[in-house]
């Protein structure tokens, strides 16, 4: 038997009671500012955190705070506008007076509260629901919703339980954070060239690549959701698949016209139709420039793609403008070295990409489902 059980056979043998959220918890009221005078007062170094409808989240110093109603003591904040959510804070902080937030003498009863209105958030949300263009609830949604109110020690423990679930969440997504950052530095020192580094010439693109559009799918054949070859066109990842190809892989593609796309690089190693929104990338001679390396450097200078975008009707690159781009050749043996290092960087991150955020996702259920079981009892009388 575990401890929260023995203390739910000792000290809640019939049952636990329910009561309304305001008759247990004590109702906090934010401070009347708006959107304008948030920007005027916003100071990263600020000791006051002030939350906004939707994500909006500023720091300030309480004495540029007009009208201020500081909270400083832990409280549960109901976001009750545009982002449906509930959040937990024990540092000092206030609120959009659209909001409104929770307090108890106990701070582990604070605490139970917050991870009950999470394991209740899709209700609130669709309560939210169908009340205009932005989501909204109004306060008589939470103030009379019912929770369970067990004794102290059970909230004690149930909260232990869930705050070591959240805490693995949070060390496993800083992990994967600071991989990622960690290929970042790796992959922008290898690509940092100087034009007075000696071996290293500097080409126009057009000078060492082709590059040029494909053709429309539908003219040759059909689109499906799986197939053989990936179908690269607009966009940032494939629009799907086709039974036949009509380029080659070790190929670099660039999106040339649409929303969204214009900047991405990507790399295809395998053979794949390429649509007439899309530009294919391809060393002219492999023996002074490798296709991998080509795509290493754009992909990390994309910036100088994005520089060429036609605004209008549809955002586009000119064939004629990404020509133009400048590429650093240095000797064929560098760039292999170069890509090799690259490519196993990008493989253990991929490795991580799927490892890791897996294990969150797994984590996350985890949490969700234990946290559902843990907040559901018994119902007194």
């Amino acid at each position: 038997m575990t401890k929260l059980q023995q203390l739910l056979n000792d000290l809640c043998p019939d049952g636990v009671e329910y009561k309304k959220i305001k008759d247990v918890y004590t109702r906090l009221r934010g401070t009347p500012i708006t959107a304008t005078k948030m920007k005027e007062i916003e100071n990263p170094k600020g000791d006051i955190k002030i939350f906004a409808g939707g994500k909006t989240v500023i720091n300030a110093y309480e004495k540029d705070i007009p009208n201020a109603n500081i909270t400083k003591v832990p409280a549960v904040l109901v976001q009750s506008r545009g982002v449906i959510d509930a959040i937990y804070f024990d540092k000092p902080f206030t609120f959009k007076n659209e909001m409104w937030a929770y307090t108890a003498d106990n701070k582990i009863s604070i605490k139970f509260l917050y991870y009950v209105l999470k394991n209740n958030m899709a209700y609130f949300r669709e309560k939210a629901s169908g009340m205009g263009s932005l989501p909204q609830i109004s306060l008589t949604v939470t103030e009379d919703f019912a929770i369970p109110v067990p004794p102290l020690e059970v909230q004690a423990e149930i909260v232990r339980i869930l705050d070591t679930f959240t805490e693995l969440q949070t060390k496993l997504e800083e992990e994967l954070t600071a991989r990622q950052k960690q290929y970042e530095y790796y992959r922008d020192s290898l690509l940092n060239f100087n034009h007075k580094i000696g071996g290293v010439q500097w080409v126009k693109l057009e000078d060492i690549a082709i590059y040029k559009t494909g053709s429309k799918p539908s003219e040759i054949l059909d689109i499906y959701e799986n197939g053989m070859f990936e179908y690269i066109n607009a966009g940032t990842s494939n629009s799907g698949y086709t039974y036949n190809f009509n380029c080659l892989g070790d190929t670099i593609t660039t999106p040339s016209r649409g929303q969204g796309g214009i900047g991405y690089v990507g790399y295809q190693a395998n053979n794949f139709w390429l649509g007439a929104l899309c530009y294919k990338i391809q060393a002219k001679d492999k023996n002074i420039i490798l296709n991998k390396y080509l795509y290493y450097y754009l992909s990390n200078n994309n910036n100088e793609i994005l520089m060429l975008k036609k605004e209008g009707g549809v955002p586009a690159v000119n064939g004629s403008d990404l020509g133009k781009i400048q590429i650093p050749v240095p000797p064929l043996d560098v760039q292999q070295r170069i890509v090799d290092v690259l490519d196993n960087f990008e493989k253990i991150c991929t490795d991580l990409k799927i490892g890791l955020p897996a294990e969150i996702n797994a984590r996350q259920k985890q949490y969700e489902y234990y946290r559902d079981k843990l907040l559901t009892f018994e119902r007194k009388n």
